[in-house]
């Protein structure tokens, strides 16, 4: 049975993405969520993309520079407040899937913050573009869900490369290679980023999705 998954939570073009609003809205209809993870200043996780609030709130601070309760006032004022991961999992009850992608290099006390997070959690992974973070997990906990993004400009080659690392359970690739058909020879769970396109996503919604607006 293919594996859907709500792109950031957004369900529909006039959610915000990475919202509490929008990640509930997912759950009502019985999809999973995608989502960004970073490491505030005071080593909260929170539910964002960017590793700047430049681009979604015109103001000019890394994630990793700012603490929390600074983050959620400049982001509640701008009526799209950000959330704690601690959020997300409890609104998910456990029942509902997790694909959490962390985007920055995660040092080993975030990895540890991190942990004890989701250390409740039955049905989640841990994904990110940074093999040292999915290395530096998997040292940690060897059972771990852990999960490589693999950027559009790798060949076949580097993919099935990746494929045979015992600490990579699965391979989240771009779009464009759901039409490549040596993918069969790869052994491990793929999944694929990101459906904007319905067409796209009828003709291949018997493999495990991550998708947006449709």
């Amino acid at each position: 049975m293919a594996h859907l998954l709500i792109h950031r939570g957004l369900a529909k073009k006039n959610f915000s993405e990475n919202t509490i609003s929008a990640f509930r809205y997912c759950f009502k209809k019985n999809y999973g969520i995608e989502t960004d993870i970073h490491c505030t200043k005071d080593n909260k996780i929170v539910c964002f993309h960017d590793f700047n609030l430049k681009g979604k709130f015109k103001i000019n601070k890394s994630l990793k520079n700012i603490k929390y309760r600074e983050l959620l006032k400049i982001s509640k004022s701008k009526k799209k407040p950000i959330p704690l991961l601690k959020d997300l999992i409890k609104l998910s009850k456990n029942k509902k899937f997790l694909m959490l992608e962390i985007k920055p290099l995660f040092s080993k006390k975030n990895l540890k913050v991190l942990l004890n997070e989701v250390k409740r959690l039955n049905n989640y992974s841990l994904t990110s573009f940074k093999e040292k973070n999915i290395i530096n997990l998997y040292k940690k906990k060897k059972n771990l869900n852990l999960g490589l993004l693999i950027p559009s400009t790798f060949t076949f080659k580097e993919i099935l490369e990746k494929s045979k690392k015992k600490y990579v359970k699965f391979l989240v690739l771009e779009k464009k290679f759901l039409k490549e058909k040596k993918l069969n020879k790869i052994k491990k769970k793929t999944y694929f980023y990101t459906i904007r396109d319905k067409k796209l996503f009828n003709q291949f919604k018997n493999k495990n999705l991550i998708f947006e607006n449709l």
